[in-house]
């Protein structure tokens, strides 16, 4: 695959990269179901040899179990292949699994080491602030981060989930490499605010869930939706995945569907070009849980929509207006 550079670091990451949110398991608050750490092996190996450079995670996924998946991942590459390795902070849990949000500078170092042990490196190519919160901790975080990265614990660092405002409070403190959002066929509001101010300001973006969870993959179906089992978020924290919401975003995903075969495309792979396809857009972040499933959404890669196909999709969202569940 080809690279592009990530806002303003040195990095030249491939346009997908291997997404470990649904690896961690189903056992935490947005976990999910049950997930076979073997076939999650076999998933990073297969990204890496398709030619991806580079793996998002988070501690908070599986509170601590993807980052373990992936640290035994690239121990078992030879160090010249072994992808970069972007994680997140700012979200841990306490002894009893409940999650909260803390930017203090204790809490981010120490999630900082637990991280390093956890994927089993010595630096964290890109450290991102995961959720921003809470407000009046914003600052001391941000430089802490900055702290980190002189020391050399990280290389660069980003923010996750953060609003304009945010951003423009931490850019006198030290620049953002990155921001991670989610930007997708379901939630193209970012569109307004976050991804302009992004551009304007050399910021790179990652889009997580340009499949919209799985939604837009093709594979999902009223039966398949109850069949979720009980610890798979989607089953009732997603409100894509349920009425009124969910007879729209069928209708999408036959369009997509439509779109796709006339490439030989999965609609999944429609949903993730067409979020490439923005030029405020430095690369996508694409899950899979299996072997084989990584492969075809991934080929968005080096395809591209075609302009009356970008308005098929455009005249779409018109007529039925996304929402995002935190709009």
């Amino acid at each position: 695959m080809r690279t592009r550079t990530l806002g303003n670091s040195d990095l030249d990451i491939t346009p997908i990269g291997l997404g470990a949110w649904a690896i961690g398991g189903g056992d935490w608050k947005f976990g999910w179901g049950h997930q076979d750490d073997e076939q999650s092996v076999r998933v990073i190996h297969e990204a890496v040899e398709m030619g991806v450079n580079w793996i998002d995670t988070a501690p908070v996924y599986g509170q601590g179990h993807s980052e373990e998946v992936v640290g035994r991942a690239l121990a078992e590459m030879p160090e010249e292949r072994r992808p970069m390795v972007f994680t997140k902070c700012g979200h841990p849990w306490d002894e009893n699994g409940d999650l909260h949000y803390s930017l203090r500078a204790a809490d981010l170092r120490k999630e900082c080491e637990d991280s390093l042990r956890r994927l089993r490196v010595e630096t964290i190519d890109l450290y991102q602030f995961h959720w921003p919160k809470p407000e009046e901790e914003l600052e001391e975080g941000w430089r802490t981060m900055q702290e980190l990265k002189a020391e050399g614990k990280v290389r660069w660092v980003g923010v996750c989930n953060a609003s304009v405002d945010q951003m423009k409070k931490l850019m006198p403190i030290g620049p953002i490499t990155s921001h991670q959002m989610h930007y997708s066929l379901l939630r193209p509001n970012v569109e307004r605010d976050e991804l302009p101010f992004s551009r304007e300001n050399g910021v790179g973006v990652l889009a997580y869930s340009p499949m919209g969870s799985g939604l837009l993959t093709g594979t999902v179906t009223r039966d398949y939706i109850a069949e979720l089992p009980e610890n798979d978020w989607r089953k009732k924290g997603h409100p894509h995945y349920q009425e009124p919401l969910l007879t729209r975003n069928l209708n999408l995903v036959e369009l997509l569907r439509s779109i796709g075969e006339r490439h030989g495309k999965i609609p999944g792979a429609v949903a993730v070009a067409w979020v490439l396809r923005h030029p405020g857009v430095t690369a996508a972040i694409v899950g899979a849980r299996a072997p084989g499933q990584f492969h075809e959404p991934a080929t968005a890669a080096e395809w591209r929509l075609t302009p009356s196909e970008e308005a098929e999709l455009t005249a779409f969202l018109e007529a039925n207006p996304a929402k995002a569940w935190d709009d």
